[in-house]
This record gives C-alpha cells, structure tokens and sequence, in this order.
C-alpha cells in the first residue's frame, strides 16, 4: 500500500520570537514524553517552547506498538479515539519463535500505528493546546541565572539563547542537550545491543494483521507489525558482533528470522535501515536546578512489546504537575521528588524488562521456555498484565474496566 504523503509541519515562532521571552517551560525533544508534556503544561496555563532537531513527520527505529497502558495514558489526557481515527491495527497475539520452536501468546487490547502518524497526531494536539513549536532545532544546557535555565537554540546557521523557569528534555537516547551538564552522561550497559529499523511497503503473507511477530535468535530478536497502512515495521535488537559477523544489520536480521525457522523477506537489502545507541543505558541523574529529564533520555531497557511508548507517555503526563510547580516557584526539593517519582513509576517494569532481555541472551533457555509456552501459554498471563496495567498515575481506561478486549 501506498503512504499517503504528509507535509511537514510547519513552526508556530520564529527563533528570535523564542529568544525574546522567558518562557514557563521549555521542552527538548517532540517524542511521546516531551509533546505529552509540553501539552499537559500548556493546558494548565504554562507557556510552553517545544523544540526538536527533526522535520515532522519522521520516521523511527521502533515497535510501533502501544499497548494497554499506552492506550490508557492516552485515555486521560482526552485522547482515547486518536488512534482508532489514525486507523490503527489491533493487535491480539504475540507470535514468539526461537529456534523453530514456537508459541502463540494472547495480548490484553493494543494497536500498532506508525510513529509518523502517531507523532504528528500529538504534536498537532500540542499546538492546540497552545504549545509553541519549533522543528529543526537543537538545544544545548547554556547554565543558570537563577531564576531560570538558559538554553542555546540552534537552527541552521542562526543561533539564540533562550531562557525559560523549567526545561523537561526528552531528546532520547542519542540527545545532546546535556552533554555539557556534568552527572547526566549516559551510561551504557556493558553487553548493550543496539537498535536498528526499517519499513516495507508491504508486508509478507506469513506476517499476519493483527499479530506482534517475535523472532528471537543467536545475537538478537527482531520484531515484525503490520501497521496501519499495510506496511511492515521491521525493529531489532542486535548484537555488534553479530551485525560485523553477518557482515551487515539486512543479512544479521536474516540469520535470525532463519534460525527461528520464518522465511526470508524479499527487498530487505533494498531498504535503508536507521540504527540506535546502546539501547539498554541510564544517566546518573534524572534531575537538576529547573532540569527534569523524561522518556528515553532518564533511562532505556529494551522494551519488546510497545513498553517503550507506554513509559514516555506516562512520564510526560507524571512530570507536568511538577513542571508547572517548578516554573512558578522553584525548589530544590522538587528535584528529589521527580527522582521519586520516576522511580516509582517505571522500576518495576524496567526490572522486568531487564528479567525478559536476560532471559533472551540465553537461546537454550529461551528455547525451553518457548516450548513450555506453545502448550501452555496462560503461564506468562501474569508478566504479559504487568506490563499492560495502566502506570499509577494513569486511572484504567473505561473498556478494561468494563472487561473489553477491544479499543476504543
């Protein structure tokens, strides 16, 4: 199927409008975290910058999915029919393989939808909130005055300083808006893999609507959804010795969908493939003076089946009320308290995702386990609802609550 051609979307301020007032937030990067934010500080009556080195629509290194406590995140902030009117794809199962051993896992409601329109959709649901936006845009830390941050705003040739009372960033894994900031560098882990993706027009007949398929190999798994508009998103997690070893990320993801036991994908070389940083890393604070740091940019693990958006989405919604706090009366307590709160919200999970990435470096094991699941698939109902409940902050949506499988 043919993507429909989307225009960019356009800034709502000049660089020297931004420059020429102290703005109640400022936020870098316009992922799920950093627009959610922007959008729930604005609508409590901040003036929001939001700022972003991409053009929008773009597209991403990643699963596409959101899952049940993505969809109820997006419920409370009034956002519930935004992906049924994006058109996006249920999704019911998770389709695990290892080793030609297989397994068909039932998932809790969920839907796949490309992050061009997913994206798009909440930066337009920014501005209407009244949150300015500028594309194209990088920022960097340029130090504190004390009664606000300044940040260096960079586009094209032109540079400004602009100065706001708080700065949430969520320029993700690869952002550089701190890299002058000491204590925020981010930590790789040792045996990290890293992220790589790409898309296909179209989807091959053995990749089913409606289905998280799991390919799980020697040196990585990789991850196939159909999306919204009938194509393939293929996201994977590899190991660098495997992608020097294959010679190349088209032939290390081949090896793995074959040692699963699926069939090659044709045109796969014929595609550009984006990559990622070390995915599984952590800076060492998530906090300073008028700085909160959310989303990937606060601390990744490899998610598997659309964890990643649920938690950026849930930070943008937690950290607003304390963006708002903060711009009208700064505390140095309040900075102990995202630490908290971030904590709470996303250490269990991301222990859990640790637990299944660990569990995936060891093939045999993860065989076993396959074989012990494609018999009995309800043993993993219990980590399959963890990973859906809607986060604390988050009320569960209507249609759990009602006990429906579907959306919306």
């Amino acid at each position: 199927m043919t993507v429909a051609p989307r225009h960019p979307i356009a800034p709502t301020v000049t660089l020297e409008q931004a420059g020429g007032r102290l703005w109640d937030v400022l936020v870098v990067g316009a992922g799920p975290a950093g627009v959610l934010a922007a959008a729930e500080s604005a609508s409590r009556g901040a003036s929001v910058l939001l700022v972003d080195r991409a053009i929008f629509p773009r597209w991403k290194v990643c699963g596409c999915c959101l899952n049940a406590a993505a969809l109820a995140t997006l419920e409370t902030v009034g956002l519930r029919v935004l992906p049924a009117r994006l058109g996006a794809q249920s999704l019911h199962r998770l389709w695990l393989l290892c080793g030609r051993r297989e397994a068909v896992i039932p998932l809790p409601y969920g839907v796949a939808l490309s992050r061009e329109a997913f994206d798009t959709a909440l930066i337009e649901h920014a501005v209407q909130a009244g949150v300015d936006f500028l594309p194209q845009t990088s920022a960097a830390s340029d130090g504190v005055n004390g009664i606000a941050r300044w940040m260096t705003l960079r586009c094209g040739q032109e540079q400004i300083r602009v100065q706001a009372s708080v700065v949430l960033v969520a320029d993700g894994l690869s952002g550089r808006a701190l890299r002058d900031e000491p204590g925020f560098e981010m930590a790789a882990a040792r045996s990290s893999r890293v992220g790589v993706g790409t898309c296909l027009e179209d989807a091959p007949d053995w990749c089913p609507a409606g289905t998280i398929v799991m390919a799980c190999g020697q040196g990585g798994y990789v991850g196939l959804v159909r999306l919204e508009d009938g194509r393939l998103n293929v996201a994977a997690a590899l190991d660098s010795t495997l992608i020097r070893r294959a010679q190349g990320v088209e032939a290390a993801v081949t090896t793995i969908l074959k040692e699963a036991g699926l069939w090659p994908i044709e045109g796969l070389r014929a595609h550009s493939w984006h990559g990622t940083p070390a995915l599984t890393r952590r800076p060492a604070r998530v906090a300073g003076e008028r700085l909160f740091v959310l989303g990937d940019a606060a601390g990744y693990v490899e998610p598997f089946t659309g964890e990643g958006i649920a938690a950026a989405l849930a930070a943008g919604k937690a950290v607003a009320p304390l963006a708002i706090e903060a711009s009208r009366q700064w505390s140095p307590a309040l900075m102990s308290r995202w630490k908290s709160v971030h904590r709470g919200l996303f250490g269990n999970r991301q222990r859990i995702c640790r637990m299944v990435t660990g569990l995936l470096r060891r093939p045999r094991l993860t065989r076993a386990v396959v074989t012990v699941l494609s018999k009995a698939p309800h043993l993993v109902a219990p980590l399959i609802t963890a990973i859906n409940a809607p986060f604390p902050c988050v009320r569960p949506p209507a249609c759990l609550a009602q006990g429906s499988s579907e959306w919306p």
